[in-house]
């Protein structure tokens, strides 16, 4: 008995499912007989390529040939597929590495074929050839005897010297499809009488990572654990992955920010034997499929999703911020590496799906770039709006504290009517007050709090100069900062246009509207008298001086 994979490898270019620019170069090249002295192909691992070396060898070996529909019973082709052909070589490059392998290759290529009309080597792995070895190749691959062809098969193409790639003709393999691998298992399992039902073929083609031979392999072992008919339950118990149902009901939790129900999920999960690194792979796919789903409208074709589940994907893609999201994916994958260095995934798993679920709870700027995002989709972030609702006050005011004393003084009618002129004269300036965007009170909270930061997150030299600067009046749609003595000599730096520009736009999204913002150094009393005392050292500093402090200040140095 041989694994699935050996037993249906394909046997000529009929039938080969993708990889159709390899399939039809080569078909051309055996037709008209213009095969090549030297193939380089390179792709991930099972997408063909030692299988699509030995068919060529069978096309320019077979009985009847050469020929591009091998006859696959004589001798030459039975015994390429065994792999017992004298006059196809078969070298894997991972052990035989070294130049005296080389040297032993160089020393035979000269050798005529035993039975067949070519010699085929073909090198496996070819990129672990060492530099030495490599490079005693060179001349061979260049211009071998008229009877040899070379195919060196790698999954590392960037790894393979120029010298070597500029002397062989390259193909890149493409990662199959989950349509061409689930059309692959159904005719292994139509030829071996395996029942497996659709969903299971999805599940297994989505395991195979883009390899025909991982999806095969777990196929074979599909089929040895079952005796009945394969299903979807019995994909997962053999995988240790999640369902679908698990990943959606994850990110439904996160987009309602309950942590409590994610660390409940992960116990539930771990309790019921699910890998959890397996399902944190998984659900790191499923994020791509909702960041794919944002960024397209739509979720892509290669995701192999139901209706109901396509429609699940743009319910989602519609509740869950697309911060979070990347958040979320940049979180999963440090759980990933983590995992790849041998470490338990269920506390970085815990702690990535709280952080996301509670961005108010971290410090980090990615946290409170999550926040600003909720606020904006909550419509809670623009300050102009608060203003009319803060006109709720005026009734208060008109209501009844100027009526209640007019009418004690009764004997003297005339004063009535002024008392109710004032009232409305009152009640102009308090509905210009309250047009205003913010008072020096909440214009400070917000500096601190949402500006700040987000200069920060713009630029992080601009932010350690102003981040110890304070606002100091807010008048007329002009925001003046003051910033302390020690901090004088950073004023002209900050008041250059581009990092002023910066500094205005942000504080325009904070506030609204167009502010003008104007920095001043704050003096040991007054503030006010600043820009005159500021004035005189800012212009005595020189160039020199001035790199010189900021090396001092921030410990920097010059690039």
């Amino acid at each position: 008995m041989s694994a699935l994979y050996r037993t249906h490898r394909p046997q000529d270019f009929g039938q080969v499912v993708g990889q159709a620019h390899v399939v039809q170069t080569l078909r051309n090249a055996v037709e008209l007989d213009r095969v090549a002295h030297a193939y380089l192909f390179a792709g991930p691992r099972g997408t063909g390529k030692t299988s699509m070396a030995k068919i060529l060898a069978k096309s320019i070996n077979c009985e009847q040939g050469p020929t591009v529909t091998p006859c696959l019973v004589c001798e030459s082709c039975r015994s390429i597929h065994d792999a017992t052909a004298i006059d196809v070589i078969e070298m894997d490059a991972a052990s035989h590495r070294g130049i005296d392998d080389i040297r032993e290759i160089r020393d035979r290529v000269a050798l005529r074929p035993a039975r067949g009309r070519m010699k085929v080597y073909i090198v496996d792995e070819a990129h672990m050839l060492t530099k030495e070895a490599s490079n005693a190749v060179l001349k061979t691959l260049e211009e071998p005897p008229d009877h040899v062809v070379f195919v060196l098969c790698t999954t590392e193409l960037q790894a393979m010297l120029p010298t070597i790639r500029s002397r062989c003709q390259r193909f890149v393999f493409q990662r199959p499809g989950l349509g061409e691998i689930s059309e692959v298992l159904r005719r292994i399992a139509t030829a071996e009488g395996i029942e497996i039902d659709d969903a299971a073929v999805q599940l297994v083609a989505r395991a195979a990572g883009g390899s025909f031979r991982d999806g095969v392999t777990i196929l074979d072992q599909l089929s040895t654990a079952q005796s009945a008919a394969i299903g979807a339950e019995d994909v997962r118990a053999l995988l240790g992955t999640a369902d679908e149902a698990s990943l959606f009901g994850a990110i439904d939790l996160v987009g309602a920010g309950d942590a409590a129900g994610l660390l409940r999920l992960v116990d539930d999960l771990a309790e019921s034997g699910t890998d959890l690194a397996s399902f944190t792979t998984g659900l790191l796919g499923h994020l791509r499929g909702l960041f794919l789903t944002q960024q397209l409208g739509q979720p892509p074709l290669d995701l192999g999703l139901s209706d109901h589940e396509q429609e699940r994907m743009r319910d989602q893609a519609e509740a869950v911020s697309p911060r979070a999201v990347v958040r979320l994916i940049d979180l999963l994958r440090t759980v990933i590496d983590d995992v790849k260095e041998g470490g338990d995934p269920r506390l970085p798993l815990e702690l990535a799906l709280v952080k996301v679920s509670r961005p108010a709870n971290e410090l980090a700027l990615e946290a409170l770039d999550q926040r600003l995002s909720q606020l904006e989709s909550n419509g809670a972030s623009p300050a102009p709006p608060k203003p009319p609702q803060a006109a709720a006050p005026p009734p208060p005011v008109a209501a009844a504290p100027p009526p209640v004393p007019d009418p004690a003084p009764s004997p003297d009618p005339e004063p009535d009517p002024d008392p109710e002129p004032e009232p409305q004269a009152a009640a102009a300036p308090v509905a210009t007050a309250v047009a205003e965007p913010a008072t020096l009170e909440q214009v400070s909270a917000r500096w601190s709090e949402a500006i700040v930061p987000e200069i920060g997150r713009r630029s992080v030299p601009l932010h350690s100069l102003v981040q110890s600067a304070r606002p100091v009046s807010y008048e007329d749609g002009t925001l003046v900062l003051g910033l302390t003595a020690s901090k004088a000599f950073a004023k002209s730096i900050i008041e250059a246009p581009q990092n002023l520009q910066t500094i205005s736009d942000v504080v325009g999204q904070a506030l609204g509207g167009s502010p003008r913002v104007r920095f001043v150094v704050l003096g040991a009393e007054h503030a006010d008298d600043a820009p005159e005392v500021a004035a005189a050292p800012a212009a005595q500093v020189t160039e020199d001086e001035l790199v010189s402090r900021l090396t001092e200040e921030f410990d920097a140095h010059e690039v």
